[in-house]
């Protein structure tokens, strides 16, 4: 009988901490089309999966009155489980205890399931749904901060870290998140920011909306903060299990290889790139006529377009691709899409995950804007993150290679393991017509005909140097190919480089122009 009344005492002590703030506040939660903290670990990890910890942590704040308040499990979920069959480590804030706010036991319950995902070398995801510092516990709470940052940048390059932002995060909190690897958002329900509107109005005397100063779309179009968009909570949990399906737990694992599946029919990559240099086309539909059947799951889809990243699997191996997106500023690099492609390399690279280049771009976006906004220290980071990068590096040029921009899409001389070109390949110092002006500007200037002999001399250019074959009478290009035999040699050339291994030279670490 008193083993019975342990147990429903047990039980009880449960249902009392699984009810938060209680039942108004959940009401509250769900009106504003929000999931509780537990109904989101349940929605995202495998059915019967989650096991929680720390449910009866008691927050140990005594001043402002707070000895008198009980804070259920202070604020927030931990526990682990599965995807996909796979262990994971997670937690998730509730914003129904006390809006969610972070205390020192709150900051314990956090670097606790951290450091348990670190040594057990298993992904991390965070569900942030937080008013932010937990103000009556002063120090204490930025000291959580503080603890949490620390233990992200120990993780960084280690286990995978997500954050999922599904309600406010704000002040000092957000640098969590920016430390991370992924950054999914909800519309009308993420906010993100620093400084909230009630403050901007008063500093500076402008008005501003909450969703309109750090909504998800503005992460994901405008700041580049954010690397998902979802219109509600279950397709960003979709969005999460999908990306895991492609990552590894840690960086000393690797992908199982799946199964191999021809791309779709409906992308014939015979067809997809112009001859015309000058036409546009989606570069995306030549990623898709590569991978396994024609999957691609795109990172950062709405900030920087020019250039394309994303995960596929080609033979069956997790790929990730980098590719110049000509249906956006002809694909240039500028200081945007050259941030949002180092880190992607940096992150694959981290993670064992080899790198397919699609190049087709004429060169860094020119104007005193991008001069003026860093575009060569930005620029810079692509040249060094491929540089760095020691997992198999493949490379095909579909068109244009121009100047600067051809030497940063991974070219043989940042070691890319093997380039392929198309026989639509351009490789030169600058384009034909640019060349052309520059090389033979007396003989335009003087000749009866200028318009006639500017065609001619930029024919001749074109024939002497606008192609892939003085690159392959070099050696720096490996084979020119048909864009039908790409997805051969691409598989072959990652069983040729399964084994890869590179020594580096001997340092603490790089210092690459952040």
């Amino acid at each position: 009988m008193e083993e019975n009344n342990k147990i429903n005492e047990l039980h009880q002590r449960r249902r009392k901490a699984m009810l938060g703030g209680g039942e108004k506040a959940i009401e509250k939660q769900k009106s504003m089309g929000k999931k509780t903290a537990r109904e989101r670990i349940l929605s995202l990890l495998d059915e019967g999966s989650f096991n929680e910890y720390d449910m009866f942590i008691s927050h140990v704040a005594r001043d402002f009155n707070m000895d008198k308040k009980e804070l259920p499990g202070d604020g927030v979920v931990i526990g682990t489980g599965t995807i996909h069959g796979n262990p994971i480590a997670i937690f998730a804030q509730d914003f129904t205890v006390a809006g969610g706010s972070l205390g020192l036991m709150h900051s314990r319950k956090i670097t606790k399931i951290m450091d348990y995902a670190l040594k057990m070398r298993i992904p991390l995801i965070g569900i942030n749904d937080s008013g932010g510092a937990r103000i009556q516990e002063g120090v204490n709470s930025l000291a959580g901060y503080g603890e949490i940052f620390f233990r992200n940048t120990l993780a960084s390059g280690v286990i995978p870290q997500i954050s999922v932002i599904l309600g406010p995060c704000a002040g000092g909190a957000v640098y969590s998140p920016a430390l991370t690897d992924f950054v999914f958002m909800v519309d009308n329900i993420s906010k993100m920011f620093i400084t909230g509107p009630e403050v901007i109005k008063t500093v500076l005397g402008e008005e501003i909306s909450m969703e309109d100063l750090g909504g998800a779309r503005v992460h994901c179009e405008t700041t580049g903060n954010a690397h998902f968009f979802a219109a509600d909570e279950d397709e960003c949990f979709r969005q999460i299990r999908e990306l895991l399906s492609f990552i590894p737990a840690s960086n000393e694992s690797q992908m199982d290889p799946g199964e191999v599946s021809e791309p779709a029919g409906a992308f014939d990559i015979n067809n997809i790139v112009p001859v015309d240099p000058t036409l546009p086309y989606d570069v995306k539909d030549v990623i898709k006529a590569i991978a396994d059947n024609s999957e691609f799951v795109e990172i950062q889809e709405m900030w920087a377009r020019n250039i394309v990243i994303g995960f596929s699997r080609i033979g069956g191996r997790t790929v990730g691709f980098v590719a110049n997106q000509p249906l956006e500023m002809a694909g240039v690099l500028d200081v945007d899409s050259s941030d949002k492609a180092a880190r992607f390399i940096r992150f694959c690279d981290s993670f064992n995950i080899p790198l397919v280049t699609l190049v087709d771009l004429p060169g860094y976006l020119p104007g005193v804007d991008q001069e003026h906004a860093g575009v060569i220290r930005h620029g810079a980071k692509v040249l060094y993150a491929y540089s760095e990068a020691t997992v198999p590096k493949l490379t095909v040029i579909l068109r244009k290679a121009y100047g600067g921009g051809y030497i940063a899409m991974s070219s043989r001389h940042l070691r890319a393991d093997f380039v392929f070109a198309w026989p639509t390949a351009e490789i030169a110092v600058m384009g034909p017509e640019g060349a052309a002006n520059i090389i033979f500007r007396k003989e335009i200037k003087e000749a009866e005909n200028p318009e006639e002999v500017r065609r001619q001399k930029v024919e001749e250019y074109k024939s002497k140097f606008a192609n892939p074959y003085v690159a392959a009478s070099r050696g720096y290009v490996d084979s020119v190919i048909e864009p039908s035999e790409t997805r051969k040699l691409i598989i072959h050339a990652l069983e040729v480089s399964e084994r890869k291994d590179v020594t580096m030279p001997r340092k603490k670490h790089g210092i690459p122009p952040f």
